[in-house]
């Protein structure tokens, strides 16, 4: 039987050779097989061919057969393990928590057991006539958040 330790053992050196790491590793009941790469420098198509390659020789189709995913984590998609949150420190991030609050701002520090924001905000301040910016940290451990993905921005 084909199994996620199976395929981390592996894809394991690949990967840390080229710089990236594992997302997630699904294996489903009929052998189908999902991964999720990402890097710091970005998962190319052609890693994935090699990183597909090197799982498709390693398992005999005549003794379990199998359909095969290999694929760079998705621009839109949640962050799914700390080093997502890592690679994206400095840029805008949305952060749904499981309260259901939504939080803009600036991923500005992540740590193993949690991240924080810098939210930025225009209020009245008393004695003002124009509205201030005003930035307010917020920290966030991350079985606080139901889901964080980068807000993608088109000049």
């Amino acid at each position: 039987m084909i199994t996620k330790e199976s395929i981390k053992d592996l894809i394991t050196d690949f990967i840390e050779d080229q710089n990236a790491f594992i997302v997630d590793i699904k294996v489903g009941a009929s052998n189908k097989i999902n991964i999720e790469i990402d890097s710091i420098d970005g998962f190319s198509i052609d890693d994935c061919v090699k990183a597909s390659k090197l799982i498709e020789s390693s398992f005999d189709r005549d003794v379990e057969d199998f359909e095969l995913e290999v694929a760079s984590a998705g621009l839109s998609e949640p962050f799914k393990v700390v080093r997502q949150y890592e690679k994206n420190l400095g840029k805008e991030i949305e952060t749904l928590t499981n309260e259901g609050i939504k939080i803009n701002g600036i991923l500005s520090n992540v740590s193993e057991v949690d991240f924080e924001i810098e939210e930025s905000k225009l209020v009245k301040v008393e004695g003002k006539k124009k509205k201030q910016n005003v930035i307010k940290k917020h920290t966030f451990s991350f079985d606080q958040v139901k889901s964080t993905k980068v807000i993608i921005k088109f000049k």
